[in-house]
């Protein structure tokens, strides 16, 4: 196994078809690029000639340390970390890629330097995180929902608590008008999003020039779902689509009208797209992006997705503790909407 630095070019080409995140786009990425704290760093594995590992980092040196994290701080990515894409099935052989990867990475990064800490946000397709942990990394697991969208809307909807069910069949025969908008309806979204976290007196990582570009580069894999009543603006969200789920990425202010959640509407309308229209045909899953908060699992749970973990892979000690205060290293942003 050996690991090398890939262009934008390269990677985009390195990319399974399935069970990777909207962030491990090379769009999104060159996006990162130029506004992520640090510089990123696209890294493969190769065994021979075939790449069968990959992981973007982002590395910047702050206070002394040097900080290698994926994703960046302050972003609102909610996973990025590794993909690993071995040629056998075997579950042996695949170990082995797992394994070999993770110790060659470990040792480019020099992670075991006492001023580099690691800090990496697994995708969920990413199931084997054990070779980090057997070299010396902290490794705990976290959760999000996931809503399987593969069969006609409204009998999914039998899956919804009742009070969800209520709510949004209420909200049918309301004159709200919910509807896709382009970069103006992202950036009054994310105004909203921002004021929100000001009210409550909580930093607010992304700036609105990145997620402009997020929208633009994405493309087809962003959407800005924007609901109104009579001309008003009552809510939004900013969707982002992986070639396997859709993520209710920004947005998602706790509005009502007339007693109905516009948030339960404007969910109820992006699963029906992604049944019904999603832009990439694979998409066939629903991320509601963070099930790690108490608070807001009683309403996401509400969907009767499945709780699905992911890992959080990290440097132990004083000096990551010290890290995560001082510097950010927390992303709370995703786990807040």
């Amino acid at each position: 196994m050996r690991v090398e630095r890939l262009d934008f070019e390269t990677w985009e080409e390195g990319l399974p078809e399935r069970g990777f995140e909207v962030f491990h786009t090379s769009e999104a990425l060159s996006v990162l690029d130029r506004h992520a704290p640090g510089e990123c760093y696209l890294l493969g594995g190769y065994r021979g000639e075939q790449l069968v590992a990959m992981v973007p980092l982002f590395v910047r040196h702050t206070g002394g340390l040097r900080i290698v994290s994926s994703p960046p701080p302050g972003m609102a990515v909610p996973n990025l970390g590794p993909l690993v894409m071995p040629t056998s099935p075997k579950q042996r052989k695949r170990e082995k890629v797992n394994r070999e990867f993770t110790e060659e990475l470990l040792g480019v990064l020099d992670a075991d330097a006492p001023r580099t800490l690691v800090r990496l946000l697994c995708p969920p397709d990413y199931a084997d995180p054990r070779p980090y942990r057997w070299n010396g990394l902290s490794v705990e697991p976290a959760f999000t929902y996931r809503l399987a969208v593969d069969t006609d809307p409204d009998d999914l909807m039998d899956s919804f608590s009742r009070s969800l069910r209520r709510e949004i069949r209420s909200g049918m025969d309301l004159d709200i008008d919910i509807e896709t908008s382009g970069v103006g309806g992202g950036e009054t979204v994310f105004r909203e999003t921002a004021e929100r976290y000001a009210e409550q007196s909580e930093a607010f990582g992304p700036t609105w020039p990145y997620v402009r570009d997020v929208i633009e580069e994405l493309g087809e894999r962003s959407r800005v779902y924007v609901a109104r009543a009579d001309g008003e603006y009552l809510g939004g969200v900013i969707v982002l689509f992986s070639n396997d789920a859709a993520y209710y990425w920004l947005g998602g202010a706790r509005a009502t009208h007339e007693n109905v959640s516009i948030n339960s509407l404007l969910h109820w309308r992006i699963i029906n797209d992604i049944a019904e229209n999603p832009p990439i045909d694979s998409v066939n899953q629903y991320d509601l992006v963070g099930a790690n908060t108490e608070q807001l699992c009683r309403y996401k749970s509400k969907f009767g997705g499945e709780l699905t973990p992911y890992y959080t892979v990290e440097s132990g000690g004083v000096a990551m503790d010290a890290a995560k205060g001082a510097y950010g290293l927390v992303n709370r942003v995703t786990e807040r909407l």
